[in-house]
C-alpha cells in the first residue's frame, strides 16, 4: 500500500514536471511572434506595471494634447478593467474647440482621442486610463471613446481622410485588446445605456466604416 502511493506521487510529480517542461518549451516558442504580437499580448497580462512616458501616445502618428486630469480617472487598463468596446462620438463643433473643452477641469468629460476632418488624430488620454466620455461608468471603464471633428447634422463633415484615419485607430484598438470588430463591440454614443445623446447620427456611414475597420485590420503586421 505504501509502495503504491510512493508510485502514484512519482508519476503526479512527473506529470507536473512534463507539463512544466512543456510550458517552458512554449514560452521559448513565443520568441518567434512578431514584435506587435507580443506588445499586444504584453497589455494583456496581469499585473504588469504599464510604463508612464509624458507625451507618449498609443496610436502610431497621433498627436499628444493632455486632457486635464478632471476629466479622467487614472487606471491601470486591461489589467483592472477590461477592455472591449470603442465608442465613437462626434464633437458638436471644431476640433480646436473640442481640444479646449478636454483641457478644461470644468468640462467633466472627455474621449481618448479626436479625429480631425483631414485625418490627424490627437491622443487626449491613456488608453490606460478611463475618460468620461459615454455618460455610463461601466462603459467608460470597459471602452476607448474617440470623438470626431464636426456636426451629427452635416454629411459633409465625414470625409474620406476622417473615416480611413478613424477605421485605422479603432483597428489597432480591436487589435491590440483582442476586441471582437462587429457592431456589438463598436458603438455609437446613442448606443450606450443611459445616454441622451445621439452621436454619430444619421449621416455616419456604419457599413463603410466597419468595413474599412475590417480592411485596416487585416493589414496591420502579423
Amino acid at each position: 500500500m505504501g509502495d503504491g502511493t510512493r508510485d502514484v506521487d512519482a508519476d503526479r510529480r512527473l506529470g507536473r514536471r512534463a507539463l512544466i517542461v512543456g510550458g517552458a518549451v512554449a514560452a521559448v516558442g513565443t520568441a518567434a511572434l512578431a514584435r506587435e504580437e507580443l506588445s499586444r499580448l504584453w497589455w494583456r497580462l496581469p499585473g504588469v506595471e504599464k510604463p508612464r512616458v509624458a507625451g507618449a501616445v498609443d496610436f502610431r502618428g497621433a498627436r499628444w494634447i493632455a486632457a486635464s486630469p478632471a476629466n479622467y480617472r487614472r487606471a491601470d487598463r486591461p489589467d483592472d478593467y477590461a477592455i472591449d468596446r470603442v465608442v465613437v462620438h462626434v464633437t458638436q463643433g471644431g476640433y480646436a474647440s473640442a481640444v479646449k473643452a478636454f483641457e478644461d477641469p470644468r468640462h467633466q468629460a472627455a474621449a481618448h482621442y479626436i479625429v480631425r476632418e483631414d485625418g490627424q488624430v490627437t491622443q487626449m488620454i491613456r488608453e490606460l486610463d478611463v475618460a468620461f466620455h459615454a455618460g455610463n461608468r461601466k462603459y467608460n471603464e470597459r471602452s476607448v471613446g474617440i470623438e470626431h471633428e464636426g456636426f451629427v447634422e452635416r454629411r459633409s463633415s465625414f470625409t474620406d481622410a476622417m473615416y480611413a484615419s478613424s477605421a485605422r485607430l479603432t483597428a489597432g484598438i480591436c487589435g491590440r485588446y483582442g476586441i471582437p470588430v462587429d457592431r456589438d463591440h463598436v458603438i455609437g454614443h446613442v448606443e450606450v445605456p443611459g445616454t441622451d445623446h445621439t452621436d454619430p447620427g444619421p449621416y455616419w456611414d456604419w457599413e463603410r466604416y466597419m468595413g474599412l475597420v475590417r480592411r485596416a485590420g487585416q493589414a496591420r503586421p502579423r
